[in-house]
C-alpha cells in the first residue's frame, strides 16, 4: 500500500513538471520554517505556475522522529508521512503578493505523549485552505507567511500508551484541524 502512495505521489510531480513551456512559467520550491519547528518535521514544497495568476502545488511532509520527555523519560511523537496536491491563485501575479490556496491531503500518523502516554496513530484523507502573503526579498527568493485549515476523515486507533499496544478505541470519524501555520523561504526558478 506505501509503495502504491509513494507511485501516485511520483507519478503526479512527473505530469506536473513535465508539461510543455509556457510563457508565464515559473518553478518555485520552498520549505515552512515552523514545520521544521514541530518536533524536525522535514518539508517542502514544489509549485508550477502555469498562468499570470495559478500555480499547480505538490507537497510532502516527513517526520520519522521520537523524543523523550524531560523528567520522565516517556516517548513524545509527532511521526507523520503527508502528501498533497493542490492549486494556487494569485490576485497580483504568481509568487508576489496574496495567494489562496486548495489542496487534497493524505497524511499516515502516529501521535502522542504530550500531556499522557495516550498515543494515536492512523491515516488522514481530506482537503484544505490556506490565505497567505508572498513578499519577493530577490529575483529569486521570497518569504512567505499563511495559515490554514483542512478537514476530511480520520481512520484511527488509540493506545493507552506507545510500548504496551492494548487498544482503547478505533473507528472513523471526520475532522476539522489546522493544517498550516507558515512562515516559509522559497527559491523562484
Amino acid at each position: 500500500m506505501a509503495n502504491n502512495r509513494i507511485r501516485i505521489i511520483v507519478s503526479a510531480f512527473i505530469l506536473l513538471f513535465s508539461t510543455a513551456k509556457l510563457p508565464a512559467q515559473e518553478y518555485s520550491v520552498a520549505t515552512n520554517l515552523l514545520g521544521w519547528a514541530n518536533m524536525g518535521t522535514m518539508n517542502v514544497e514544489a509549485s508550477y505556475g502555469f498562468a499570470r495568476r495559478w500555480t499547480a502545488v505538490a507537497g510532502v511532509r516527513y517526520n520519522p522522529f521520537t523524543f523523550q520527555r524531560p523528567k520522565t523519560g516517556e516517548p513524545m511523537r509527532n511521526r507523520q508521512q503527508s502528501y498533497s496536491l493542490g492549486l494556487g491563485f494569485w490576485p497580483w501575479h504568481i509568487h508576489s503578493g496574496w495567494w489562496l490556496s486548495g489542496k487534497i491531503r493524505y497524511q499516515e500518523y502516529n501521535i502522542g505523549g504530550f500531556r499522557s502516554p495516550e498515543t494515536r496513530e492512523g491515516d488522514r484523507i481530506g482537503a484544505g485552505l490556506s490565505i497567505g502573503y508572498s513578499y519577493m526579498l530577490s529575483e529569486h527568493f521570497n518569504v512567505g507567511a499563511g495559515a490554514g485549515v483542512w478537514a476530511g476523515y480520520d481512520f484511527f486507533t488509540r493506545y493507552t500508551c506507545p510500548r504496551c499496544g492494548r487498544i482503547i478505541d478505533s473507528g472513523k470519524e471526520s475532522f476539522i484541524l489546522p493544517d498550516d501555520f507558515i512562515l516559509s523561504i522559497a527559491y523562484v526558478f
